[in-house]
């Protein structure tokens, strides 16, 4: 897996009228992970979206691998997306949602249940594939949203929030897990965070978005 730069250039967003993001900049070299920081309601997941091409801005363009991706849709960028919520399928088993991913990229049912158990088993969890993930744990279900992003093998990983709402130790545990992950695979990633020492234990570059606002 190898990964693409990614530029977010002068984005702006609003919405119902009140500015979101004003001019923002952000870039990010292939292979780096970055971490954006920024108090609650700041923007942060906002501008993730944008890059991801879940939230059209109102100005400014994305490019990924020197290619505009401002008018493609998100199945179409190369992208893979952790939610803070995680966003697993209730209905599907642990297995069926890690393969997910890869049975809408059109892998083979060979190829894609080998990788889903290669996946399984890199984020600690062999032989939780026939597990409905309503039986998971809340740090279980953290490592399918993980495992199925990355999966896919995306050239750029975007991550919000992904360790939010767990105890201490589980969340320490899961940063030394995720550094692991994020540095083996070489994907560009940007982490959207408000804790300052996640922030710091995962990323290449830390930045924070008030001051990436322009003027």
């Amino acid at each position: 897996m190898a990964g693409a730069d990614v530029a977010a250039e002068n984005i702006s967003v609003g919405f119902d009228g009140t500015p979101v993001l004003r001019s923002v900049s952000l870039l990010a070299a292939s292979g780096e992970v970055v971490a954006l920081l920024g108090a609650s309601g700041s923007g942060k997941s906002t501008l993730l979206r944008v890059i991801a091409g879940l939230v059209t801005q109102d100005a400014g363009r994305v490019t990924i691998g020197g290619r505009d991706v401002t008018a493609v849709p998100t199945h179409r960028r190369k992208v893979g997306m952790v939610f803070q919520d995680n966003q697993l399928f209730p209905h599907r088993t642990t297995f069926e949602n890690v393969e997910f991913g890869l049975k809408l990229a059109g892998v083979d049912r060979a190829r894609r249940r080998t990788q889903a158990a290669h996946w399984l088993e890199r984020v600690g969890l062999e032989g939780f594939g026939p597990r409905r993930v309503t039986e998971l744990s809340g740090g279980e279900a953290k490592r399918v949203a993980l495992a199925r992003t990355l999966a896919v093998e995306p050239p750029v990983v975007l991550l919000d929030e992904p360790l939010t709402g767990l105890d201490r130790e589980l969340h320490d545990q899961l940063v030394i897990e995720l550094d692991e992950l994020l540095h083996e695979t070489a994907s560009t990633a940007i982490l959207v965070t408000h804790d300052v020492a996640e922030a710091n234990a995962l990323a290449d570059r830390t930045l924070r978005l008030d001051e990436l606002h322009g003027p």
